[in-house]
C-alpha cells in the first residue's frame, strides 16, 4: 500500500442496514505528488457529452472510470487515492452510487464524505465525486 491508512473499515459493518461494501478508511497518511480533480461527472472526458442514463449506479461507474483514468494519466494508480467527496441529488442514490464506488476502491480505504445537495450543474447528473490522490 502506497499510504498509510488510519482505521480501516467497511461500510458493511459500520452501515449494516444499508447493502453498502466499502473499504475506507478514518484519515490517510501520504507524501508524494498530489492530484486534486475536478468534480467528475456522468460525461465523457473527451467530448465532454453526458452518458444516455438516468440511472444512479450507470452515472457512478463513469464517474469512477473518469477517476481511474485521470490519476492514470497523471501517472498514479487507484491505490494513490486518498479521499472522495461524494455529492448526491437525492439522498436515495446513496446505496447504488456507493455500491459502484467501492468495486473502484476495493481494498485502497480512501477517506470519504458524502453530501446531498440540492442540485449539480447539470440537472440531468445525479451524482459527482471529487478526488485526491497523492504518487508516492
Amino acid at each position: 500500500m502506497a499510504h498509510t491508512r488510519i482505521r480501516p473499515f467497511n461500510t458493511a459493518d459500520t452501515y449494516p442496514e444499508q447493502r453498502l461494501d466499502n473499504d475506507l478508511a478514518q484519515g490517510v497518511v501520504a507524501t508524494g505528488r498530489t492530484i486534486f480533480l475536478r468534480g467528475q461527472c456522468p460525461q465523457d472526458l473527451d467530448t465532454a457529452e453526458n452518458i444516455a442514463s438516468h440511472d444512479p449506479a450507470e452515472q457512478a461507474h463513469k464517474v469512477m472510470q473518469n477517476i481511474r483514468q485521470l490519476i492514470e494519466e497523471a501517472g498514479g494508480s487507484m491505490e494513490h487515492l486518498c479521499k472522495l467527496v461524494v455529492y448526491l441529488t437525492d439522498v436515495r442514490h446513496r446505496e447504488p452510487v456507493y455500491r459502484v464506488m467501492g468495486e473502484y476502491i476495493r481494498g485502497v480505504h480512501p477517506v470519504c464524505t458524502g453530501l446531498v445537495v440540492v442540485a449539480l450543474a447539470r440537472p440531468e447528473w445525479l451524482v459527482e465525486i471529487d478526488a485526491t490522490a497523492v504518487i508516492p
